[in-house]
């Protein structure tokens, strides 16, 4: 297996022309070998161009991309080492499991023995040896897929390519299925690169994490750094079920600490102390703007009398089972999610206090929207 490096990677479409547009701006990223690297972003944010310029799909604008020590910016995707699995399953639908899978094999013209061997192995791999016989009709969403994963893995190839692999498939399916490409890299001790939309996916598979929005990277990092360190607004916001609540508001002096005051939307704001951690955070941004962010697993419903409530609304309760989303509106008119033990039921309109674990909360400047 291989390395892949990017350096300043670009994309844009029709160069020079007025409808030009700038898909990806100039990235850096080193995937080391044998990591399973997943790029996670919205819609447009250009994780999928980056895979198909990695796969030769698309051409580079600028930059170069090496995989081991071999720049490949100018060889063809069937000579760079890589197979690629994609969101269609992208088989034929005359051919047998065995022969989709032999397909590419046959192509290069490999023995016929060392080809019933690589299918047979990864076939063994993915649960497919009682069905090399099938036709792809014949076969469940996730066995397609299990298919095209294993073309894939015939090749033997230098990085695996994935495509938003699972977006095609039920919600049960894709637990199973993204459990089995973990399981997989594991086994193949391969270096792989996974595109997906879907943050859980990202967060339960990935070695590591390179987050983008509108073709730049905003944070490299694993899992759980990236959800407890994240280094800007948008990646605190965008990693998370639910995401981070955010709170606009200023920071002030108090007695030698500091201390958060929400800009209300309507009647009056809350205040926070800010304890010592968050206090050092802000130490420049007195009288100045910030945003407060907290997840809603760091908030707890407390009692009125406790010094640190803060009063809030109940708009909308949601029981998801062992825990309830409390959809919540402060007196400032701002709207926030409390995630909360399932241990009694809510009213709407019901007003309830509710205290932040300042512990596991942040503080980000509102111009340049980075982590204080």
């Amino acid at each position: 297996m291989s390395s892949v490096t990017i350096d300043k990677l670009d994309k844009t479409y029709s160069p020079g022309k007025s409808d030009s547009f700038r898909a990806v701006k100039g990235i850096d990223l080193h995937i080391k070998d044998k990591e399973f690297m997943v790029l996670v972003g919205p819609s447009g944010c250009g994780k999928s161009t980056t895979l198909r310029m990695i796969a030769g799909l698309e051409e580079i604008t600028g930059g170069t991309l090496k995989i081991g020590d071999r720049i490949v910016n100018d060889v063809a995707p069937k000579d760079r080492g890589i197979a690629m699995v994609f969101q269609n399953y992208a088989l034929y639908p005359h051919m047998t499991v065995f022969d989709n899978m032999a397909f590419g094999l046959k192509l290069q013209k490999m023995p016929r023995e060392e080809i019933k061997r690589r299918v047979d192995n990864a076939a063994d791999i993915l649960g497919l040896q009682t069905m090399l016989d099938r036709k792809p009709k014949a076969l469940s969403g996730g066995q397609r897929q299990r298919v095209a994963v294993g073309r894939a893995i015939v090749r033997q190839p230098e990085v695996f390519l994935f495509d938003e692999p699972l977006s095609n498939l039920d919600a049960k399916m894709r637990v199973q299925m993204r459990t089995e490409i973990s399981k997989l890299h594991a086994r193949l001790d391969a270096t792989m690169i996974y595109v997906t939309h879907d943050q859980v996916e990202a967060m339960t598979m990935g070695d590591r994490i390179c987050v983008m929005k509108d073709g730049n990277i905003m944070q490299v990092d694993g899992p759980l750094n990236l959800y407890n360190k994240p280094q800007n607004m948008f990646v605190a916001g965008f990693i998370g079920s639910p995401p981070m609540n955010f709170f606009v508001g200023n920071v002030s002096d108090q007695a030698g600490a500091k201390k958060f005051t929400e800009k209300p939307a309507s009647g009056t704001g809350f205040e926070i102390l800010l304890d010592n951690r968050l206090s050092e955070a802000a130490a420049k941004q007195s009288g100045k703007g910030v945003v407060f962010g907290v997840r809603p697993e760091d908030i707890e419903i407390v009692t009125a009398a406790d010094s640190e409530a803060i009063e809030a609304a109940i708009d909308v309760a949601e029981p998801m089972g062992a825990e309830t989303f409390l959809y919540l509106t402060t007196a400032g008119g701002h709207n926030f999610i409390a995630k909360v033990q399932a241990d009694h039921s809510f009213s709407l309109g019901e007003k309830i206090f509710v205290r932040f674990d300042l512990a596991r909360s942040h503080l980000f400047d509102t111009a340049t929207e980075n982590v204080l």
